[in-house]
């Protein structure tokens, strides 16, 4: 068994649920050999009323539009792709999962579109993708792409590569994960989360244009306008991170993980007294439609 299938486990795979263990791909398809593929994230949460994925129509939504900025078109609407989910959500049992939606192309060593195109939608029980409760971070060596050479606010899977030797960095420099900047030199964003900090009862994250602008991001803002704390979008140097608060991380997979240190400079709060914490707290009864203060989802 892997982590994420076994032999009994259902996928979704061009209009079919087949097992996983016995399904399919072309080796020579572009998106294997160019990285011409775009996916999406979300989860499903365990409710008293079922199975809720949250946010499922957003991320569909996105996950569309992406596909057909690489000419990667699908003949399905967004609410059929939420169905899909959800009954393969039922096919393997699970109320609480990580969903990956994936298109790719066909056979192509061209670099040119390709007509025919593939579905792949997978279920797994991921419980936290950044494995610890509060994380040691570097600023990496690496930056972000420019938003001048491909779409950045796409969940491309080519663009990946960025990220996988980031993180391989800091993790060989003894750190959990990276914050990278843009190729101007302001800070952007994690290898696969945005990044938020918190200073003098604000919060402050990086503007739209060099990052990729995440749903839970989204969720973040508005957490922060119903507690009754200003979010500020802007251009911020590493400098601006000496002697801030607090900081986390946010994304579907990371949800909201909060953040021990940068580049071994400790945040001065310890993060149960920080407005990130909050924005947790809030973050986890929402995605569980739960009004319970103790019940923990990471």
């Amino acid at each position: 068994m892997v982590k994420y299938y076994d032999q009994d486990t259902v996928i979704f795979h061009n209009g079919e649920f087949v097992k996983a263990a016995e399904s399919k791909a072309d080796l020579f398809s572009q998106s294997l050999h160019y990285g011409n593929g775009v996916f999406d994230a979300m989860r499903a949460y365990g409710t008293a009323l079922g199975p809720n994925i949250f946010k499922a129509r957003d991320h569909f939504s996105r996950f569309l539009d992406a596909a057909n900025t690489m000419h990667l078109g699908l003949d399905y609407s967004v609410d059929e792709l939420v169905g899909v989910s959800y009954q393969l959500l039922e096919e393997n049992g699970f109320s609480d999962a990580y969903i990956r939606p994936l298109v790719y192309a066909e056979a192509n060593m061209d670099l040119t579109p390709t007509k025919k195109h593939n579905i792949f939608i997978a279920a797994w029980r991921w419980d936290k993708f950044l494995g610890k409760d509060l994380l040691d971070i570097t600023i990496s060596t690496y930056t972000r792409p420019s938003p001048h050479s491909f779409n950045v606010e796409a969940k491309i899977s080519g663009h990946y590569i960025n990220s996988i030797v980031s993180i391989a960095e800091a993790k060989e420099r003894g750190f959990d994960d990276a914050l990278l900047l843009d190729v101007d030199g302001f800070i952007a964003e994690g290898t696969g989360a945005n990044f938020f900090f918190e200073k003098e009862g604000k919060l402050y994250t990086s503007q739209k244009g060099h990052i990729y602008p995440g749903i839970t991001r989204n969720v973040v803002f508005d957490i922060a306008k119903s507690l009754g704390v200003e979010v500020v979008e802007g251009q911020y140097k590493p400098e601006d991170l000496k002697d801030i608060d607090g900081a986390f991380f946010t994304g579907t997979a990371a949800q909201i993980t909060g953040i021990n240190s940068i580049d071994r400079h400790l945040v001065l709060k310890d993060w149960e007294d920080t407005i990130g914490f909050e924005v947790f707290e809030k973050y986890r009864q929402y995605v569980t439609q739960s009004e319970y203060d103790n019940y923990s989802i990471i």
